[in-house]
């Protein structure tokens, strides 16, 4: 799912007259067309999750190989994949005036194509998952739940400055770190892989929200309560960064609390790498967030993998 933006209301949803320009042709869209809606650029953070899941497992990744590679499939191409053709075809309108060669507006997805595409991942995902197990099953439910609910009225999560990022950041890092641990493992990951990637996953919530700074001016305009319009730019980001490293402290507490006192002390060390950078981010969140997307949530993602390699000592 992508933090894209939108009005509260558009053409096209419930009660309003469509408004995209008429399209003739209406044959399947070229295979290149659902790659770009499908926006691979997007799965790397769910595969990133998703193999934190796999080595926190303390499986042996060998035995298991064909199905670690399913589960990659199932989380980035299948469900992230999925989630992105579903916000597309709900954005559409908006699309039409911010993003007109998007492939929707811009005719290379013709008619329903986009919906129809969604629908058909949807469905793919659920087969794929259930080749993994009840456990993957229900994680693959759930996230599919996330991601139309996300974009699709009347729950339309996005437009809140809350639900948004907690959707964005549960399906992307806490369901994907349980799905690649359930993967391996054949059933429910053990209490301590859970609560971790619990953690991750709410810590996350704080990316999603300097996700939005890119979009302030916009947001506003079009009646989007993302944080940085409701509480002001500084205060969102202080909220996001107060998340972030909230849930790394809790990490840290555990990991001393099961004798993973290395990597306490790496992680500890990672965090004290974002205080740092967000130091300077907060000065101008405006203009720093993006900086902090690439220096700051890179420590973030890699205390996920020492983490991960933690729990396996413990397995």
């Amino acid at each position: 799912m992508d933090r894209l933006q939108a009005p509260l209301t558009q053409p096209g949803l419930p009660g309003a007259p469509e408004r995209l320009p008429s399209i003739a042709r209406t044959g399947p869209p070229a295979p290149r067309d659902v790659l770009e809606l499908l926006k691979p650029v997007t799965w790397f953070p769910p595969m990133w999750a998703y193999m934190c899941g796999v080595v926190s497992s303390g499986a042996p990744i060998l035995d298991r190989w064909h199905l670690l590679a399913l589960g990659v499939i199932l989380t980035g191409p299948l469900v992230c994949g999925t989630s992105q053709a579903v916000n597309d075809w709900f954005d559409r309108h908006v699309d039409a005036i911010n993003e007109p060669n998007r492939p929707i507006p811009s005719g290379r997805i013709p008619g329903r194509w986009g919906l129809w595409i969604a629908l058909i991942g949807s469905a793919i995902s659920m087969l794929v998952s259930a080749l993994l197990g009840p456990a993957v099953v229900a994680a693959t439910l759930f996230g599919l739940f996330l991601a139309w609910a996300y974009s699709m009225p009347p729950l339309r999560l996005k437009v809140s400055g809350w639900w948004g990022p907690l959707a964005c950041a549960f399906a992307y890092e806490g369901l994907t770190w349980f799905t690649g641990a359930a993967v391996m493992l054949g059933t429910v990951p053990p209490v301590p892989v859970i609560i971790v990637a619990t953690l991750y996953a709410a810590g996350a919530f704080g990316i999603m929200t300097l996700n939005d700074f890119k979009a302030v001016e916009g947001d506003r305009q079009m009646g989007i309560a993302s944080l940085p319009v409701t509480l002001g730019i500084r205060a969102a980001a202080l909220v996001a960064c107060a998340t972030m490293v909230a849930a790394q402290l809790v990490v840290i507490a555990l990991h001393l609390g099961w004798g993973l006192h290395w990597t306490a002390a790496i992680v500890a060390a990672l965090t004290v790498g974002q205080l740092l950078a967000m130091r300077r981010m907060v000065r101008d969140p405006a203009r720093f967030a993006p900086w902090y997307n690439g220096a700051g949530v890179s420590l973030y993602v890699l205390g996920m993998l020492v983490s991960a390699f933690g729990l396996r000592s413990l397995a």
